[in-house]
């Protein structure tokens, strides 16, 4: 990059930035507050700590082990937050320039995103290591980030400040001003500043999209938009309640575990306990610990993440938990598949888990977070579809008889207030209910666009501030259903064939891992296009291997009347997006990229004739 770093001169501290400071208790905030509590009646994020931190709930960070590791009550979080943004001020940074933050599950992180609101900066959350490839693409995925969000500054912890480091050396942009750590920032001076209040119609932050089909975008939403959906997820979506306390492994880079799980609390002035997401992938177990010990009713989860607890949480554990406290499990981020939630519900109804606790939810970064919510203490409600008329006729038809083959579909709930949901075609026109199309939402939560990004912005942003969600689905009796994305639909002959169907056929080989199948469509030399299954394998002979294949290839053909190429690669190659979904785009562009394609393309279409 042409312009220069600035990086202080001190020598980093030697101890982690994630280890826990003196300044703040250890003793966990309580559930009950000393407020009357408002449910995110704020105008604006700061307003809303202002009105927090003269009570007595906060967050609470846990080790793997299950003890509490730092506490940074609502109070103290105010006070951390305004020094840093007076450090901030002394880069004399103008008024919205973006400031990037390493987001892994620290008070530092919180910290520094709410000292960036105070100084009237931009904040964006960027991934940690998780999942995400090699040392080059995470890097690679970092840089990107940097350049598209032109970021003035740029902070990481010491697990990873040698990555952004990396990131930053030759950038093509002249904003990047400083790289550095939470511990060299309080080096920094402190100038006497007056902050000039936020306004409702100003940036609060920018959500980077976790980009499973495409390259990250750097969402942009305003103060207004925020706030507008934090008071529909904690009256409308949760029906928040004073007692009730939050439990959560999710990243907070991801917008569910923000917006859901950092800054929806706060408004409600609720107490949240935070297991670090890499601990919970290790020992799922101390999550539901947390939630039995500390009594906890909201606690929110992907999918994989139940199946993760059912899988490793053995039945000798459950005597350890009682978890007739939750009452609200959110269930979102991804395609919510019924029979993972049956498998935990039957598991964990030994230690008290009601399957009434389920919330299904829909929602995207491009409308803050959340759209959709199923009704409190209803559980998970679901359809069977009939596949053929779905696949032919883009039409959900419930199975008439048995022995027909079917998708079961989960009911995501009804849009919350000054929000609009409407199925469309490809032309634009709404269809009427049962018929599969693609989902517009309508409302004051939705983004201004993709920060720096006026093509991509105007094809998500449709006449009459319609958002086009890239989702497909449909409606009944006002609810709504997602049955997957537009763009990981396979369109084979004219059939649409979902690409989450081809990866599920692969997941029921014994050899074949969840999240370890990636499937999506080429074009051949003829212009038909190619189904391609990708699996990750752990198979060392060359006989296994060869059978894996046939089997995989004869289940495609089945179930859905065409050839397949599958490609078996190493464990650990299909990349994943920052929050943790295999992304079909990227396992795409590495298949076009290696050898020999052109042989094997030609083998399919023979098979095709």
């Amino acid at each position: 990059m042409s312009s220069t770093i600035i990086t202080l001169g001190d020598p980093l501290m030697q101890e982690s930035d994630t280890q826990p400071s003196s300044k703040l208790s250890m003793a966990a905030t309580p559930t009950a507050n000393t407020l009357p509590q408002r449910l995110a009646d704020f105008d604006t994020l700061t307003d809303a700590l202002e009105y927090a931190a003269a009570g007595t709930t906060g967050y609470n960070f846990y080790d793997a082990k299950g003890g509490v590791r730092s506490v940074l009550s609502y109070s103290a979080l105010k006070q951390s937050a305004l020094m840093a943004a007076r450090r901030l001020s002394s880069f004399g940074l103008a008024r919205g320039d973006r400031v990037a933050l390493i987001a892994d599950t620290t008070p530092e992180f919180i910290e520094l995103f709410f000292a960036c609101r105070y100084a009237g900066l931009v904040p964006f959350a960027m991934p940690i290591p998780v999942n995400l490839g090699s040392h080059a693409i995470y890097v690679r995925q970092l840089r990107g980030m940097l350049e598209s969000s032109q970021a003035s500054i740029a902070i990481a912890n010491l697990d990873f400040i040698g990555f952004l480091e990396e990131a930053a050396e030759g950038l093509n942009t002249d904003h990047l001003q400083w790289v550095g750590t939470p511990s060299q920032l309080e080096l920094l001076p402190e100038i006497e500043v007056v902050f000039q209040p936020n306004s409702p119609e100003e940036t609060a932050y920018l959500q980077f999209t976790s980009g499973s089909t495409r390259m990250p975008r750097g969402v942009v939403i305003t103060e207004q938009a925020l706030m507008c959906n934090l008071r529909g997820i904690v009256r409308n979506g949760l029906e928040v309640r004073a007692k009730d306390r939050c439990a959560s492994w999710l990243p907070f880079y991801h917008d569910m575990g923000l917006v859901g799980l950092v800054l929806s609390p706060m408004a409600a002035q609720l107490s949240v306990d935070y297991l670090a997401t890499r601990d919970f992938a290790i020992r799922p177990l101390q999550w539901l610990k947390l939630i039995s010990r500390n009594r906890c009713t909201i606690a929110f989860s992907q999918p994989f993440g139940l199946k993760l607890c059912a899988l490793r949480v053995r039945e000798s554990d459950l005597k350890e938990l009682d978890l007739s406290c939750w009452r609200a499990a959110g269930i979102g981020a991804e395609m919510i598949r019924p029979d993972i939630l049956r498998n935990f519900a039957d598991k964990f109804s030994a230690a008290g888990f009601d399957e009434r606790a389920f919330l299904p939810c829909y929602g995207l970064a491009e409308s803050t977070l959340a759209v959709s919510f199923s009704k409190i203490n209803q559980g998970v409600m679901s359809i069977q579809v009939d596949t053929k008329t779905l696949v032919e006729k883009k039409m959900a038809v419930r199975v008439q008889a048995e022995g027909r083959k079917f998708n079961e579909f989960v009911n995501c709930g009804r849009p919350l207030p000054e929000h609009t949901v409407k199925i469309v075609d490809d032309n634009g026109e709404e269809l009427p209910q049962m018929m599969v199309g693609s989902v517009l939402v309508r409302g004051d939560s939705i983004m201004t666009g993709y920060f720096n990004n006026h093509e991509e912005t105007k094809k998500a942003l449709k006449p009459g501030k319609w958002l086009d969600t890239g989702d497909i689905g449909f409606i009944l009796e006002g609810d709504l259903y997602i049955t997957g994305r537009r763009t990981d639909v396979i369109i084979v002959n004219g059939r649409n064939i979902r690409a989450q169907d081809i990866e599920e056929l692969a997941e029921q080989q014994p050899e074949v891992r969840s999240r370890e199948a990636s499937a999506f469509g080429i074009s051949g030399s003829d212009d038909t296009t190619i189904v391609v299954l990708v699996v990750e394998c752990r198979l060392t002979s060359v006989e296994e291997r060869q059978s894996l294949m046939s089997r995989l290839q004869q289940m495609v053909y089945m179930a859905f009347g065409v050839n397949c190429l599958v490609e078996l690669v190493p464990p650990h190659t299909l990349p994943r997006t920052s929050s943790g979904k295999l992304s079909r785009f990227a396992a795409r562009q590495g298949f076009l990229q290696r050898a020999n394609i052109a042989d094997q393309i030609s083998v399919v279409q023979s098979g095709d004739r």
